[in-house]
């Protein structure tokens, strides 16, 4: 369940608000990720589609993985303390505050983090591209 999480489906650039996620941006995005993993922008694998999705959507690890165990069957998940009946944790503790107990502030630095990661990366991997043309 996520608690307010901070520009819940809206994306920036450059620190520029671009407004709700579209397919056409989910296809750029999946096309960086095919350079930036050495293949052609026009080589998208389903993969790269599925991370530019979560990029893009911003939702948190956390999510992705109690996906993956809500998927697996309940008898054969993992139980740390064989007959425990464990107890629910309390939500966030403000609203500002997401599932993981990170403030606004701490997401917000997250989210251009990673931004900046990526954009460092689609550089490199243009300029690896440029170099290798310019070699043949």
């Amino acid at each position: 369940m996520k608690n307010n999480p901070v520009n819940d489906g809206a994306i920036s650039e450059n620190f520029e608000g671009i407004g709700p996620v579209t397919n056409r941006m989910v296809l750029a995005r999946a096309a960086e990720l095919a350079l930036i993993d050495g293949r052609s922008p026009s080589e998208v694998l389903p993969g790269d589609i599925a991370a530019a999705k979560h990029e893009l959507a911003g939702e948190s690890e956390t999510d992705r993985q109690d996906d993956l165990l809500d998927s697996i069957p309940e008898s054969k998940r993992w139980d740390p303390v064989p007959g425990s009946e464990g107890h629910e944790t309390p939500g966030a503790e403000s609203e500002d505050m997401d599932d993981e107990g990170r403030s606004e502030a701490e997401q917000l630095v997250d989210q251009g983090s990673e931004e900046a990661e990526h954009d460092r990366m689609l550089q490199a991997a243009e300029e690896a591209g440029k170099i290798d043309r310019q070699q043949k």
